[in-house]
């Protein structure tokens, strides 16, 4: 398993403001908007997460990475013990995910795009 990307996920209040505010301050572009999170990039490759309420899990993620096999991952986490908070499940938007916490108490959100 190969980790193809990490992404920051700061938990808003008002999605649409917080948009505005990294646009304004960092020049960060939206790539993904689903309403309730966005993830925002300099173009780079360098990406923000924001979120106001996760549409499908208990929780929401910490921070987010990004592999290329998702049940090889699944697999690595279970057998390391770790709390799963949410179940390996493919999402409506075309993502494949699911959540651990770790020992400190954060949340961390691992998917690939199928």
């Amino acid at each position: 398993m190969n980790v193809e990307r990490i992404v920051p996920v700061l938990t808003v209040t008002d999605l649409a403001e917080a948009i505005r505010e990294h646009t304004r301050v960092l020049g960060l572009q939206v790539v993904m908007d689903n309403g309730w999170v966005a993830f925002m990039s300099d173009g780079a490759g360098h990406q923000l997460g924001l979120i106001t309420a996760d549409a499908t899990a208990p929780v929401n993620p910490d921070v987010s990475v990004f592999v290329d096999d998702i049940a090889e991952a699944y697999a690595a986490a279970a057998s390391a013990g770790v709390e799963i908070v949410h179940p390996l499940t493919t999402e409506e938007w075309g993502v494949t995910r699911f959540f651990y916490r770790d020992a400190s108490g954060r949340v961390v959100n691992v998917g690939t795009h199928t």
